[in-house]
């Protein structure tokens, strides 16, 4: 068997789950007396660009967080193929001040900026989703909002997580939005216990 042959045969290296949040404390709820210190941004960044520009304000030391999960997705030959997609396209949410923020520019990754108004729900919502992702439950990307029942997880591991109940393909799922961007993942809602807020 030829070297290109083997490599063709066994599964391709997976790149192993990058840094989605800089400091690893940013939205530790112990930091919210450092909450209006600076401002926060919602940075869109050019097509595919969201972990290069992680990765070059890591370097700069520019606070930042960009939800990333894990996707997992058959191959035509039926090998499955695990990669970390940022949830959110195209969005990076930065901490700084209009430094901080003219240095991000510097990437050559960014589209445009947005400053975040509503500085603490945003970092509630942000929280929230950090919280599902850490649960490692298998996550949906949701690109719209939808009215619904709202509700709370009553116990386990996401006891306290607020969002709203929806339909998809039949089954119940819970979504917890970041209303900022009108955006956010819902988990399947059989294995927790919600109430209604």
């Amino acid at each position: 068997m030829t070297e290109l042959q083997s490599l063709f045969e066994n599964e391709m290296p997976i790149l192993d789950r990058e840094t989605d949040v800089w400091p690893a404390e940013l939205l530790d709820e112990l930091t919210d007396d450092r909450l209006g210190e600076s401002p926060w941004w919602a940075i869109y960044t050019l097509p595919r660009r969201e972990k290069e520009l992680m990765r070059r304000l890591r370097v700069m030391e520019i606070p930042f967080y960009a939800p990333v999960i894990e996707s997992r997705k058959r191959s035509p030959q039926g090998r499955i193929r695990k990669s970390f997609i940022p949830l959110f396209a195209s969005y990076v949410f930065v901490q700084g001040d209009g430094e901080a923020r003219r240095q991000a520019l510097t990437s050559n990754c960014i589209s445009r900026t947005i400053e975040v108004h509503e500085t603490q729900r945003l970092v509630a919502d942000l929280r929230q989703i950090r919280r599902l992702i850490q649960a490692a439950v298998p996550l949906l990307a949701e690109s719209r909002i939808q009215a619904g029942t709202p509700v709370r997880v009553r116990s386990g591991p996401l006891m306290g997580v607020e969002g709203v109940v929806v339909r998809r393909q039949n089954k119940e799922r819970l979504l917890v939005a970041v209303k900022f961007l009108q955006q956010g993942a819902s988990l399947l809602l059989e294995d927790f216990q919600v109430e209604p807020i």
